[in-house]
């Protein structure tokens, strides 16, 4: 019931460009009623260069409900490749951010032997929690790095006890249940430099849902989603008292539901397989649909998700949470569009390959990958870069061309997904250079911010 959204903040990359820019935090205009709507109206670049900005985070959201000392102000802006963590103040000014402190990553190192930050989510004491990929010297190593919700200084880790997971990526906590659950994508030191084949079947892809006590902290379950299934994003049903969520595997392309046993330990079960394509003039015979992100609308009604290779967006009803039904799919670029270096030679779900998809006139370069909805459901936002070095190696137009940002119209009724051919964000036109735009958040408060307890 939160109003509008009015503009986005997205963090915008220039590692492995070729353009010696530093990353920048981008303010975009969607008031559709504004003179500037579809604009960059502001631009905060970061003090450094390669930092590879990737998420962001809230110093305070839902979990603090009720803290009247409490202000929506900081942004959180961990740097996936630096370790370096920005703190971004849109309070002052939500139109033009500003910098308000930079956690170096020698202290992450030496307070935490951690580094390849990732998420960020504010805890109900105020503070800020940070997961990571890996330790200093890019092995890899699921921890979590605490910060002062005052200060921002690094108070050292959540975690406790010597078990610690092989990997770490996202993760999502649920007090009621006195859980936390993270996910795995790989060994920070392999991905590095892009997707390599060799990597697979060698244990360097993750393949867990790792689960953690809420109350002590410590690492007490691990559920096997498959070898080399690369769970990323995980999301818990909003409602508090759920004691269930999605998670999307990016590599095997499954969404899995994970939830509480009558025991009282946790499961996972495969609710959604997106079946590879047999493909001519790429780089497997076979084409994954690679998810890359997914999320639930706020009344818990929907689930969406991103297929970054074979470039749709798609709606899954989840009134029956062990039976997602399909109800919306879109595409919007992706690799196996007609004319280009891509045949499918057998494809389970369609009978064609897509048309490559224009708006504005502009063929648009690679895949669908972050995705954001608005609070009423009725607008998702999608971007499409997930990672300069994957970028670089699948859609190498992005890297000359730019990432941009697009807009998809959601039936919240029936359901349905359709693109609003008056929104485009192009990062192409970027008076530094074409750059790779990445997640999105609203001054307001989201869908894959918050966390009500």
């Amino acid at each position: 019931e939160g109003p509008r959204e009015e503009i986005i903040y997205v963090p915008c990359i220039y590692r492995n460009t070729g353009r010696k820019k530093p990353d920048f935090l981008a303010t975009v205009d969607v008031n559709p009623k504004s003179s500037r709507y579809c604009q960059v109206i502001h631009r905060l670049p970061m003090p450094n260069l390669g930092d590879e900005l990737h998420h962001s985070g809230w110093n305070t959201c839902s979990s603090c409900f009720g803290d009247t000392t409490k202000k929506r102000n900081r942004l959180i802006l961990p740097s996936l490749i630096s370790s370096r963590i920005y703190v971004v103040d849109v309070g002052t000014d939500p139109r033009a951010p500003r910098l308000f402190k930079v956690v170096n990553p020698e202290d992450v190192f030496w307070n935490c032997n951690l580094g390849y930050p990732h998420t960020s989510h504010c805890l109900g004491s105020g503070e800020i929690m940070i997961s990571t990929l890996g330790d200093p010297a890019g092995n890899g190593k699921g921890g979590f790095i605490l910060l002062d919700g005052e200060t921002f200084e690094i108070k050292g880790t959540w975690e406790k006890g010597d078990k610690v997971p092989p990997m770490g990526y996202d993760f999502w906590y649920q007090p009621r249940h006195n859980v936390l659950i993270s996910t795995e994508w790989g060994i920070p030191k392999c991905l590095g430099y892009g997707f390599d084949p060799d990597d697979l079947k060698k244990g360097r892809y993750g393949r867990r849902l790792n689960v953690w006590d809420w109350t002590t902290h410590a690492y007490i379950q691990a559920i096997d989603v498959g070898e080399d299934a690369a769970p990323l994003e995980i999301r818990f049903l909003h409602n508090p008292d759920a004691a269930e969520g999605f998670v999307g595997c990016t590599i095997s392309s499954a969404i899995h539901r994970f939830y509480k046993t009558e025991r009282g330990d946790w499961a996972a079960e495969k609710v959604i397989q997106i079946p590879s394509k047999k493909v001519e003039g790429w780089l497997l015979p076979e084409m994954p649909g690679f998810i890359t992100d997914i999320l639930i609308s706020l009344d818990d009604r929907f689930l969406y998700f991103s297929n970054w290779l074979h470039g749709d967006v798609r709606q899954y009803d989840i009134s029956n949470t062990r039976q997602p039904k399909l109800v919306g799919q879109v595409f919007v670029g992706g690799s196996i569009s007609k004319g280009g270096p891509v045949k499918v030679c057998r494809d389970e779900e369609l009978q064609s390959q897509p048309e490559p998809f224009f708006i504005k006139g502009k063929r648009v370069p690679g895949g669908p990958q972050m995705i954001q909805l608005s609070l009423d459901g009725k607008r998702l936002y999608v971007t499409t870069s997930l990672y300069s070095a994957w970028d670089r190696q699948f859609y190498p137009d992005l890297l000359r061309d730019g990432s941009v940002m697009l807009q998809l119209d959601v039936d919240t009724e029936q359901g349905g997904l359709t693109v609003n051919k008056n929104f485009l964000v192009d990062f192409g036109k970027e008076p530094d250079g074409p750059c790779l735009a990445h997640e999105m958040r609203y001054p307001g408060g989201d869908c894959t911010s918050d966390i009500w307890v």
